[in-house]
């Protein structure tokens, strides 16, 4: 048996966090150095141990595409440096079999004072390839970063999309044997990422190639990777299946409270205010506000009953992060009249097939043809992708909706 490619050993970062008060003046600097130098009350407790990384050790064999995910702060961009060898580490070792290219930041490897065009030369060369080997595929990666009206320009007056592509299209197009990319290609315009998710799985496709992916979108996780690996709190917390690594990752998400008061919220003053919804709660107390494709979102709203109401409605919508309305719903059926002080209304939503991201949820209340309470997106909800939903939809996740469909031979 080959092998692995990548070997981690009870891999750890320390950092040491100062808490030492700035000093203003020149005077402050010197008092404070002074009682330093004997052991001063000043002194103690100026700095703090914090480790990004702990006792990390996994196996990643060649061909293998490996998501690596966990919430902002977990560790993993600090694994990609030390992979990198950007960064040594404090203890345990990471053994690196093969070439490796790195895109972890926005313009790394890129000399300002260059062109582009110099520095696809310099960051190939970077990558330890030949010129020779740079000249065969340099059209394609001026075609794929689509530069070339600014190839003979320094890299400096670039804008971030225009290093990202650049950068992307060269670690890509130079044909490492690892490849490392963090979470940078999401600079690029929705186009461009597309691009980039497309010739990652070209690169993957023949299994010759080993890619460690850092994404936050857990559909192209899941579509892109073979396996997965879950960071939380500088420590691995699983390293296997990518359906089994995104189920883990949603239930330790907790960026939400379950419930969501909402009696300060600001009203527009067209609203009547008959009834308004004053609470907002998610059964889900682990990982609230998440839904997976094709499942069920269930909440509950406590509304609050200032007049008797009669014929009354609830009204939902949903908003894409850019603020487009992608759905709505509101209850079918009259829900008769509202006379008791509070009450407690479930929304149910089946078969959710949105596709798999993040939306707003605008609830509202109408009574009459008038809207007597609405808040406009007052939560955020994350549609999971599933392993059956990326298998079954793995090239047809586009625009916001997915529908049943069914087909066969007439």
């Amino acid at each position: 048996m080959p092998a692995p490619v990548i070997t981690v050993e009870n891999l750890g970062k320390r950092y040491y966090l100062s808490h030492q008060k700035r000093s203003d003046t020149l005077r402050d600097t010197l008092a404070q150095q002074f009682r330093g130098l004997f052991g001063g009350a000043a002194a103690a407790g100026a700095t703090e141990e914090f480790w990004a990384l702990r006792d990390v050790s996994f196996q990643i064999n060649q061909g293998d595409v490996v998501g690596i995910i966990g919430r902002n702060g977990a560790g993993k961009s600090t694994l990609l440096k030390l992979l990198s060898r950007i960064t040594d580490p404090t203890t345990g070792r990471a053994v690196i079999r093969g070439r490796v290219a790195s895109l972890l930041e926005v313009g790394t490897g890129f000399h300002p004072e260059l062109s582009g065009r110099e520095n696809i030369f310099l960051n190939g060369a970077i990558l330890g390839m030949s010129r020779t080997e740079i000249a065969r595929k340099f059209d394609e990666i001026v075609a794929f970063a689509e530069v070339e009206r600014f190839l003979d320009t320094q890299v400096k007056h670039y804008s971030s999309g225009m290093y990202v592509r650049l950068a992307f299209a060269v670690a890509a197009h130079l044909e490492p044997e690892i490849l490392i990319v963090d979470e940078v290609l999401a600079v690029g315009d929705a186009a461009f990422q597309a691009k980039c998710l497309g010739k990652i799985g070209e690169v993957t496709r023949d299994r010759s190639r080993t890619v460690l992916i850092v994404s936050h979108n857990m559909d192209s996780i899941l579509r892109l990777c073979s396996s997965a690996i879950v960071l939380g709190q500088g420590r691995l917390e699983f390293h296997g299946s990518t359906s089994l690594a995104v189920a883990r990752y949603a239930q330790v998400r907790t960026e939400q409270p379950y419930e969501i008061d909402c009696e300060s919220t600001v009203r527009p003053a067209w609203t009547r205010g008959g009834i308004v919804v004053s609470r907002l709660t998610h059964p889900d107390v682990v990982a609230p506000w998440t839904v997976p494709f094709g499942g069920t979102l269930d909440f509950t709203c406590d509304l609050a009953v200032r007049r008797p109401t009669a014929d009354w409605q609830v009204y939902l919508a949903f908003f894409s992060t850019s603020g487009v309305e992608v759905a709505a719903t509101q209850s079918l059926s009259i829900m008769g009249t509202a006379a008791a002080a509070r009450c407690r209304l479930r929304c149910q939503c089946e078969d959710f097939r949105l596709t798999p991201g993040n939306y707003r949820i605008t609830l509202g209340v109408r009574s009459g043809g008038h809207m007597e309470d609405i808040l406009t997106e007052i939560v955020q909800i994350e549609v999971l992708p599933t392993a059956d939903s990326a298998a079954q939809h793995a090239d047809a996740f586009r625009g916001f909706y997915v529908p049943k469909a069914s087909y066969r031979l007439a």
